[in-house]
């Protein structure tokens, strides 16, 4: 008995816990890790609560980074502002190598970045904060996978 009760009150509990309070979000990425560190800005839509599409275009060291990333998030039951999310989304990267590279100067690669991180959402203020890891799996140009990516976010919530 108690067992199903402890399943009824955390489901109903879970089930009323909105996974993000705002809309849309605009503002700055940082990508960080094995690498270079690319900068630029971000803009997130949640599409119901729970589902949230993300586009980012960073740039830093003559690569330009067009991203969009699909995300599930959930709150911490307890908590005020703080969720988790998973997700993944294709990039594209465009490499100027200069002089550097054997052949063609310029590279572009395509690439699947799943990621798992924690966002919190300041209950007082329009602004939220995001850290994950997000690993890059390059697809193309000498297929490779960089374990060591994290992305850094701060952002301007609006609704």
């Amino acid at each position: 008995m108690k067992k199903v009760l402890f399943t009824a009150v955390l489901a109903l509990g879970l089930s009323q816990v909105n996974a993000q309070n705002y809309n849309n979000a605009l503002g700055v990425v940082v990508d960080l890790g094995d690498g270079a560190t690319l900068v630029g800005p971000q803009y997130k839509h949640s599409f119901d609560g729970k589902n949230a599409g993300n586009v980012q275009v960073m740039f830093g060291d003559n690569i330009t980074v067009l991203g969009a990333d699909y995300t599930y998030n959930q709150a911490f039951a307890g908590t005020n502002g703080l969720g988790w999310y998973v997700g993944v989304g294709p990039q594209l990267s465009f490499v100027d190598y200069g002089n550097d590279y054997h052949g063609d100067a310029d590279k572009t690669y395509f690439a699947i970045r799943p990621q798992v991180g924690l966002e919190y959402k300041i209950p007082s203020a329009p602004l939220a904060l995001h850290f994950d890891w997000k690993p890059w799996w390059n697809l193309t140009n000498d297929s490779n996978f960089e374990a060591g990516r994290f992305s850094l976010g701060f952002k301007y919530v609006f609704n």
